[in-house]
């Protein structure tokens, strides 16, 4: 390599470590917020007998199905309104929706109506996220960066655990109860960020004031020779002809069926292990409620699958491969949830199983997601945003099925949890399946 070849990289790694210290913690921070809103309903659950466990299951994952409905039309307006204004407005209007909860109590039809409305609400914001990464980072680098992204998951759910069993175990504040004050303060963030988002976020590398022209003209120079900038115009419906496209999508959806197939549950799980080994008991002895100790039990396991996720995503950078590192962790997902399913009456060992199939279906997300620009981008930006959309919505129709197998399961612990290891085994084997390369060129032609 030359000596200026060299100076250019170096340069180059400045200016990534620039937009990644401007951007990535800011939009982390964002997908804390909207996960927890999400799925703090789990919590919520163990305050709220008068639903039955179906009645729950479907209630939470009624919101799947909105988002099923209405992210593509998002992502595609995201493309003409702006990054900047559309990820404003979701957030506004899911943080308003999401302190609606307060008004549910026993008014089942209202539960559902609002979950819906929700996943209206909230549609668009991670495919917009996915999209909008594009504008600034290569394929070589995609998979990390999705992956610090995405590692909010583990993170909402390890701190945001103890957080929502805190708030639960309070008495009440205002004639509201524990749990109607989760939904209010875990909401009220969701708002107040909608306008730092107005004020923040740039709606792509042209739009940054803390970048120079010439930082800006070298992250173009990079996505033009990564083959990764995205024609601007083209037709969309080309992209439902590749084949990768649509295994992409059942990697996500069977995948995603058993994360969120843990995800809404993970609180009556954990705590049913707890009482069911007598753990509980030692919590109570220390005046720990069992709202908060749940959580406190959730923090280990959701620390290390946020460690798993970015390293994995490193080495499928580092690597320059993708498949295997879908697919490895999805098996190693798959056989955690078998564990757990047969280790009920072992308190350690089961929660050594619930971390490993936590930490192999999460660690899938990274080096997944940084797949899908290869297959789409060169169709154009039109077909990659709604293509990014189709993915993420088919994928999603997993967190209606995966909560429902759990919900309906005669046994909490063990069928359901043996039918979501066995959608986890066939996400693996699908990714194995795929031809998508990370490096792959995108054309620049119309």
């Amino acid at each position: 390599m030359s000596e200026k070849s060299s100076t250019v990289t170096a340069q180059d790694d400045v200016l990534i470590k620039k937009v990644v210290r401007k951007l990535i913690p800011f939009l982390f921070f964002l997908y804390i917020i909207a996960y927890l809103d999400r799925v703090n309903v789990n919590f919520a659950k163990l305050e709220m007998p008068w639903f039955s466990s179906s009645q729950y299951a479907f209630g939470a994952g009624i919101f799947f199905i909105a988002y099923f409905i209405f992210e593509v039309p998002s992502n595609l307006v995201m493309r003409k309104v702006g990054a900047k204004k559309w990820i404003a407005r979701i957030m506004f209007t899911w943080g308003i929706i999401a302190m609606l909860f307060i008004y549910v109590k026993d008014n089942y039809p209202l539960f559902v109506s609002l979950r819906f409305l929700l996943g209206i609400a909230e549609a668009g914001f991670f495919p917009g996220v996915l999209l909008y990464l594009t504008t600034w980072f290569t394929s070589k680098e995609r998979a990390k960066m999705v992956s610090l992204f995405m590692t909010a998951n583990a993170v909402t759910l390890s701190l945001g655990s103890p957080l929502s069993g805190l708030l639960i175990d309070r008495g009440p504040l205002f004639g509201l109860a524990g749990w109607q004050q989760m939904f209010l303060f875990e909401a009220l963030p969701a708002v107040i960020m909608s306008g730092v988002v107005l004020w923040y976020l740039p709606n792509g590398p042209e739009d940054a004031k803390w970048l120079t022209t010439a930082e800006k003209a070298v992250i173009q120079r990079r996505l033009a020779e990564d083959g990764s900038k995205t024609v601007e115009h083209g037709p969309i419906l080309p992209m439902l002809k590749e084949p990768d496209m649509w295994k992409l999508s059942a990697v996500y959806l069977f995948v995603v069926t058993g994360m969120y197939g843990v995800g809404f549950w993970v609180a009556d799980l954990v705590k049913k292990l707890l009482v069911t080994t007598g753990g509980m008991d030692a919590f109570t002895n220390l005046g720990i409620k069992s709202g908060l100790a749940v959580g406190l039990v959730c923090v280990p396991v959701f620390t290390l699958t946020g460690i798993a996720m970015v390293l994995n995503a490193a080495s499928s950078d580092r690597h320059q491969e993708r498949r295997y590192h879908v697919a490895i962790p999805a098996f190693l997902g798959a056989a955690g949830l078998v564990g757990f399913a047969l280790l009920q009456q072992y308190e350690l060992a089961a929660l050594v199983a619930l971390t490993v199939a936590v930490c192999g279906m999460w660690s899938v997300l990274g080096p997944f997601w940084a797949m899908p620009p290869t297959v789409l981008g060169r169709l154009g930006a039109p077909a990659l945003a709604a293509g990014l959309a189709l993915i993420n919505s088919i994928g999603n129709l997993g967190g209606f099925f995966g909560p429902k197998v759990l919900g309906e399961a005669k046994d909490l612990s063990t069928q359901g949890l043996f039918i979501l290891a066995g959608c986890v085994v066939i996400s693996g084997i699908v990714a194995l399946t795929l031809k998508v390369s990370p490096s792959a060129k995108v054309e620049a032609s119309a």
